[in-house]
């Protein structure tokens, strides 16, 4: 595809999504200056016709005015870097923070933006390393008048008509999202949107993980277990002498379930690959959506005990609970004398 309305867009931070959201809209014609701490990141993408920059003030000096300039950087430094671009950029200018930024921020960064006219957009983005060939789902904040200015570059990055079979109470309804990109309301609406997305993500991925787990472990009752009184014996092991392929599961439930859907796709092909996934720890990290949503939610007084649950289920990965074991079993020894079993 080509875009009819080609514009110009600086990008800062090529990592797994940045540097291909430059190269989704170089495809389609866009003009991109890039920049990256890491020189080699900007030299990979040259030959895709796109413009290096060894510094953001040589990004912004290789812009027209007035610049549109897109953030693709973990949370923790884009605040610095909003920072950094304010002295360089001029009244009329666009900044757009395409990360994973906590939506109050954007609050506070539009404002402080908007006293020298500079405009402000927050892009909650979607689509990991497999938005450049998909597309990314965008949820946007921001002026609608900015935001409408700038939608030949959302139209180019998000997927578009990817075939998804239409809503059939949506027929004849007008609007975007249809085609992957959301204009969700003022500044800070946009990753308010992305932050929610992704604690539902923390609950659906929890869900499919445990799911399977109790699949991979059907087999318990022909597992010998030590009859002692610190372990309560299984009732009828008889009834859990399944041994299941849960990688064949994973790959029947793509086909026609209710729960087929592209993390389950995901999760298929991982189990394919590594049945034991012996190359992972167990340890699953957080970069701060979950919390956010939870913290919401508390504000809100909308309960979310799925979403809250898969949220300490990833503390507990990290042993942040083993203190609190700890704890417990210390007091099971104090008040009746349990003798602690080894794991």
């Amino acid at each position: 595809m080509t875009t009819e309305s080609p514009m110009q867009l600086g990008m800062i931070g090529l990592g797994r999504m940045g540097a291909n959201i430059v190269r989704r809209l170089t495809r389609d014609g866009h003009h991109c200056v890039a920049y990256d701490v890491n020189p080699e990141a900007v030299t990979a993408l040259e030959p895709e016709g796109v413009v290096g920059a060894t510094s953001i003030e040589d990004l912004v000096a290789k812009l027209d005015a007035p610049r549109t300039i897109w953030l693709m950087l973990p949370a923790a430094i884009t605040g610095d870097t909003v920072t950094q671009l304010f002295d360089h950029l001029d009244p009329g200018d666009v900044v757009i923070d395409g990360g994973n930024s906590y939506y109050q921020d954007d609050i506070v960064r539009s404002r402080a933006l908007a006293t020298r006219n500079i405009h402000y957009v927050d892009c909650g983005t979607s689509g990991g390393v497999w938005g450049l060939e998909r597309g990314y789902s965008l949820m946007i904040g921001g002026e609608t008048t900015v935001v409408t200015r700038l939608e030949p570059l959302f139209r180019s990055i998000s997927p578009g008509d990817d075939g998804v079979v239409a809503t059939a109470a949506r027929s004849g309804r007008p609007g975007t999202a249809t085609s992957g990109y959301l204009h969700c309301g003022p500044n800070g609406a946009g990753h308010f949107v992305k932050m929610v997305h992704n604690g539902i993500e923390y609950g659906m991925m929890a869900a499919i993980a445990e799911g399977l787990s109790i699949l991979k472990h059907a087999n318990a009752g022909t597992t010998e277990v030590e009859a002692d009184a610190e372990t309560t014996p299984m009732r009828n092991p008889d009834f859990y002498a399944y041994d299941i392929d849960v990688a064949e599961v994973a790959e029947v439930w793509r086909h026609g379930s209710v729960i087929s859907s592209w993390l389950m796709d995901l999760t298929a092909d991982a189990l394919a690959g590594s049945p034991e996934l012996s190359e992972f720890s167990g340890r699953v990290s957080d970069s701060g959506e979950g919390r956010w949503t939870v913290q919401a939610a508390i504000d809100e007084s909308v309960p979310a005990p799925v979403i809250s649950a898969a949220l300490w289920q990833r503390y507990e990965s990290r042993e942040r609970g083993q203190f609190t074991a700890k704890l417990l079993s210390a007091m099971r020894s104090e008040f009746g004398g349990h003798v602690e079993k080894p794991s």
